[in-house]
C-alpha cells in the first residue's frame, strides 16, 4: 500500500470505531459466546425448579446441540478447539436432559468418543484424575467441574468423597489472613469456594469429627460473607461462569442464601443472549474504552469528537474510579475495573488504561490530575517484592493468576511515565518519589523476566495454535509498544532510557524472527496469523527502519480485511484459563497500527 492509502485507511477505520460507541457515548464491545458458560448456566437454572426457566434452557441446549465440533468436543468458542474441561461441562449439561431430546442424545455420543480419544471414560475414577491434573495445584476450575459432574449424576454421588474439599471455613476470616493459608484458589474466586464447598461437605461422608463440627458452625457465617461480597447486578465479577457455579451449588446443597440465589438468578437471565448463549462476563467495556482512546490518538480525538463528545469520555472514565474499599476483595480505593457494571473488580491492567486515557483527554482540572494520581498511587502499592505487578492482589503469588506480569507491569511503567511527564509541576514531590521508586523497580523486573530470545510472556493472552498455547508476540509487541512510548516524554531519565534501549533491541528483534512469509504474525513463527497479532506487531515495530517490512505486514492485514472482514479470534485468556475473542479487538488493535505507522513514517 502507498502512503495515501494507508492515511486513508486510517480515516475509514477509526471512524468506524468511533461508530462502534453506544449511545451513552463509550465502548462497549462484544464478547464471544461461551459453550462452558452456556453450559453451567443451564445447569444453574435446571437447579433453580422454576417453569419460567423452562424456554431459556431451551434455546441454551439448541445452541450447544448445533455448535458442536467436528470432533465431538466443545472449544471455549465456536472457533476453539476442544478441550476436555469444556467438554465435560458441556456433557454435564446435556446429560440433565438425555430424555427429552433424541440429538441431545446423538450429541453425548459424539462427546463420549471425544473423550475416549482423550483416554477418558465418564464411569472410571480417571475423570476426577484426569481434571485434578489438567489443572495442577489449581483447585479454581478442577473442583467446581468436578462437583458440578457429580451434581449432574455423571459420576455419581459416591465421587463427592474423592473430590478435594475446598476449605470454605477460612472465609469467615478476615481477608488480610487468606496469603497465610494454602487455600490454593485465586484470590477473585472466594464465591466459588463457599458455595462448591459447601455443596462438597454436604455431601461427603462425615470422616473427621472436628473438621465436620468447624464446617458445619461456618455455613452461615461463610454464606453471609457471599452476600456481603455479591454485586448489586448479582453477577460476582460479571462472570457468568462463576456465578452460575456458585448458585447450582447454593441450591443443589440447599443452602439458606436466597437473596445470593435469587440476584444471581436474575443475572443469569439478563445475561443470555437471543440465539441461547452465554458470554463469558457481561463485557469489557472500560477495557475497549481506554484501548480505543489509545488507538485513535489525542490529536485524533480532538479533530473527529466535539468537546461535549470529548467530556462525556472524560466524565464516565473519572466515574468509574473507585472511590471506596471493594465490598469483593476489599481493594484500596484509586483502581478501575474491566466494565462499568458493579461486578466489576479494581485491576492493574484496567488502571494503567484508565489513566493514560485520562491523560490523552484531560483538560488538567485538579479533579482529573487527583484522580489520575491515585491511580498511579493504587498501582505503586499493588507492586509486587519482585518489582512486577499483578492483576489484582499483591503478594498472592502462590498461583500464576496472582503473580506478576511483564505486559501489565509494562503498561503501569507507561502510566507513570505519562503522568509524570504530562503532569509535569503538578505531582507533589513526596508522590512523584513514591513513583519514581516503582518505576526503578519495574524496569529491574522487566530485565529479569525478558528471556534470552528477547521475549516476554503475557498472562491474560494466548494463542491456540502456538506451543505451549502461549503467546509471545502479544507479550512481546504489548512491553515494546509500551517501552517504545515511554522514550517519548522528557520525566524519562538517561540512565533509565539505557536500560529501555537495551531491552527493546532484543525485544525488537525477536519480533521480527516471528514473522511469516506472507507478513503476518501468530502467536509464534509458523502460527497462522491474526489481524490482532499483526497489528500489535506492527505497533511495536512502528520505530527505526521498518518501512518495509511494516509494509508487507500492513498489506497482509488490508488482503485478510478484503477477504475475510474485521473477525475476531480467540486470543484472550479470561481467569487465565478460558479462551474468549472480542469483536472490537482487532479494529482497535489495527486502527492503533496504522495510526503509529503515520506518526513515524510522515510523508508530504
Amino acid at each position: 500500500m502507498e502512503h495515501k492509502e494507508i492515511a486513508k485507511k486510517f480515516e475509514v477505520f477509526s471512524e468506524q470505531l468511533l461508530l462502534e460507541r453506544n449511545k451513552e457515548g463509550f465502548w462497549v464491545g462484544e464478547l464471544s459466546s461461551s459453550a462452558l458458560s452456556t453450559a453451567v448456566a443451564i445447569v444453574a437454572l435446571w437447579l433453580n425448579k422454576n417453569a419460567r426457566h423452562n424456554s431459556r434452557i431451551k434455546k441454551g441446549l439448541t445452541w450447544l446441540i448445533k455448535n458442536i465440533n467436528e470432533d465431538g468436543g466443545y472449544g471455549d468458542t465456536v472457533t476453539s478447539e476442544s478441550n476436555v474441561s469444556t467438554s465435560l461441562l458441556c456433557y454435564a449439561a446435556l446429560y440433565c436432559f438425555k430424555q427429552e431430546d433424541p440429538s441431545i442424545l446423538s450429541n453425548l455420543r459424539k462427546i463420549e468418543k471425544y473423550l475416549l480419544n482423550q483416554n477418558i471414560q465418564l464411569t472410571s475414577s480417571s475423570v476426577i484424575q484426569t481434571i485434578l491434573d489438567f489443572y495442577g495445584k489449581d483447585l479454581t476450575f478442577s473442583i467446581p467441574i468436578l462437583t458440578m459432574l457429580a451434581i449432574c449424576g455423571v459420576i455419581g454421588n459416591e465421587a463427592f468423597d474423592k473430590i478435594p474439599q475446598l476449605p470454605f471455613e477460612f472465609t469467615v476470616l478476615p481477608v488480610s489472613f487468606y496469603k497465610f493459608f494454602n487455600l490454593q484458589v485465586v484470590s477473585y474466586a472466594i464465591p466459588a469456594l463457599v458455595a462448591v464447598g459447601i455443596a462438597l461437605f454436604k455431601n461427603k461422608k462425615k470422616s473427621n469429627r472436628i473438621l465436620y463440627f468447624i464446617r458445619k458452625r461456618s455455613i452461615k457465617k461463610a454464606l453471609n460473607r457471599l452476600e456481603e461480597m455479591l454485586p448489586e447486578s448479582g453477577g460476582y465479577l460479571e462472570a457468568i461462569p462463576l456465578t452460575a457455579f456458585v448458585n447450582l451449588c447454593l441450591n443443589f446443597s440447599k443452602a439458606n442464601s436466597p437473596v445470593v440465589i435469587e440476584k444471581g438468578i436474575m443475572f443469569l437471565e439478563n445475561q443470555q443472549r437471543a440465539n441461547g448463549s452465554w458470554p463469558i462476563d457481561t463485557d469489557l467495556s472500560t477495557w475497549v474504552t481506554t484501548l480505543s482512546i489509545k488507538a485513535i490518538g489525542r490529536n485524533n480525538l480532538n479533530s473527529r469528537l466535539n468537546m461535549d463528545e470529548i467530556d462525556t469520555l472524560r466524565k464516565h472514565l473519572l466515574s468509574l474510579q473507585y472511590s471506596d474499599i471493594h465490598p469483593f476483595n476489599k481493594a484500596r480505593p484509586g483502581g478501575w475495573g474491566w466494565t462499568n457494571y458493579s461486578g466489576s473488580v479494581p485491576d492493574a491492567d484496567d488502571t494503567s488504561g484508565a489513566i493514560i486515557a485520562l491523560l490523552n483527554l484531560t483538560q488538567g482540572t485538579k479533579k482529573e490530575v487527583n484522580s489520575i494520581l491515585n491511580g498511579c498511587l493504587w498501582l505503586c502499592k499493588l507492586q509486587n517484592n519482585d518489582g512486577g505487578i499483578p492483576t489484582f492482589s499483591r503478594g498472592w503469588g502462590r498461583l500464576p493468576f496472582d503473580s506478576s506480569c511483564p505486559d501489565i507491569s509494562g503498561h503501569a511503567f507507561l502510566a507513570w511515565i505519562y503522568s509524570l511527564g504530562i503532569l509535569t509541576g503538578k505531582v507533589p514531590i513526596k508522590k512523584k518519589k513514591i513513583i519514581q521508586k516503582s518505576v526503578n523497580k519495574i524496569l529491574k523486573y522487566l530485565r529479569k523476566t525478558q528471556g534470552n530470545d528477547g521475549a516476554w510472556v503475557p498472562l491474560w493472552f494466548g494463542n491456540q495454535n502456538a506451543r505451549l498455547k502461549s503467546n509471545k508476540v502479544y507479550g512481546t509487541a504489548k512491553v515494546v509498544s509500551y517501552l517504545n512510548e515511554a522514550l517519548t516524554m522528557a520525566s524519562l531519565d538517561e540512565k533509565d532510557k539505557k536500560i529501555i534501549n537495551a531491552l527493546l533491541a532484543k525485544a525488537r528483534k525477536f519480533i521480527s524472527t516471528q514473522q511469516n512469509e506472507d507478513g503476518s504474525w501468530g502467536g509464534e513463527k509458523g502460527v497462522s496469523g491474526t489481524i490482532e497479532e499483526t497489528s500489535l506487531a506492527i505497533s511495536a515495530l512502528a520505530s527505526g527502519k521498518n518501512e518495509s517490512v511494516l509494509l508487507k505486514a500492513l498489506n497482509w492485514v488490508n488482503g485478510e480485511i478484503e477477504k475475510n472482514g474485521i473477525v475476531a479470534n480467540p486470543i484472550g485468556l479470561y481467569f487465565a484459563t478460558l479462551w474468549y475473542d472480542e469483536k472490537l479487538y482487532p479494529l482497535i488493535f489495527y486502527v492503533e497500527a496504522l495510526r503509529k505507522y503515520l506518526d513515524i513514517y510522515k510523508k508530504d
